[in-house]
């Protein structure tokens, strides 16, 4: 039985966690989430979303074949899993994710590598390393540090607490909280609408965040013109500088541009 399931829907890829009854990241989720990834940069796909069923978003890693084990294999085990959630965050498309009920561990350690996340008024966040000796081992404690500082991100690895949705908006790790049962909605439309946008732009504005991130604004800086001028010969960029002056000219409004993301 799969994992997980992916449909391409027009420009919008669509990737379901469907591991009951916990969503737990097993080597076959894995494995069949980073085939979803490949197949949706091969698709064509301008916007992702990402989001599960049942009752929790995902209670992180299954530990159970973890003690049966030897280190090599764990580690082999632990490097896949890191590489297919390294690849979907460096998707060059926007992704999103909808996060309901509780997102623990690998679970949290996936959202946070979204690059828009809505959550469900009721969900909770948290990293349960510690009450078995572990630590984040998917990247999770300095992908949220990055977003809402060291020390907030280092207390929550230390505790292990279930924060709720409302206050890890408010540190910034996540984008909107937003009611339960408006959770798939409002985060499918928001998915749409990037999916319908300047795509290449997209694209380079994600790649110069990742600069960013890595080495501040002067990193961003040494990049940002050999990012910026390609699109300026654009399908989009061609239709959409001279319609704008052309409004400009006429003292009317900016008109809003059919992008086909190319």
């Amino acid at each position: 039985m799969s994992h997980l399931r992916h449909r391409i829907d027009g420009d919008l890829s669509i990737i379901t966690l469907v591991n009951p009854p916990q969503n737990r990241i097993t080597s076959k989720m894995s494995d069949e989430l980073g085939e979803a990834v490949a197949q949706t940069a091969a698709s064509g796909a301008r916007a992702l979303l990402l989001h599960a069923e049942g009752a929790d978003f995902s209670y992180g890693g299954d530990i159970r074949p973890w003690p049966g084990l030897a280190t090599p294999a764990l580690r082999q085990v632990l490097a896949r899993h890191l590489a297919v959630f390294n690849a979907f965050e460096s998707l060059p498309i926007p992704t999103i994710a909808a996060v309901h009920g509780l997102c623990f561990g690998g679970g949290l350690e996936l959202a946070a590598r979204a690059d828009i996340v809505f959550a469900g008024e009721t969900a909770r966040f948290g990293h349960p390393e510690q009450s078995i000796g572990i630590v984040t081992l998917l990247g999770g404690i300095y992908r949220v540090a990055a977003k809402v500082g060291r020390a907030k991100a280092f207390e929550w690895a230390l505790t292990s607490e279930q924060v709720p949705a409302v206050e890890v908006e408010r540190r910034g790790l996540i984008n909107r909280v937003v009611p339960d049962e408006k959770l798939l909605e409002e985060a499918t439309a928001f998915a749409r609408r990037l999916a319908a946008g300047p795509t290449l732009a997209h694209a380079a504005h994600k790649a110069l965040l990742k600069a960013w991130t890595v080495g501040g604004a002067g990193a961003a800086d040494e990049v940002l013109l050999d990012l910026a001028m390609p699109l300026f010969a654009s399908d989009d960029v061609k239709l959409a500088i001279p319609a704008a002056i052309a409004a400009l000219d006429a003292g009317k409004p900016r008109p809003v541009f059919d992008f086909k993301g190319r």
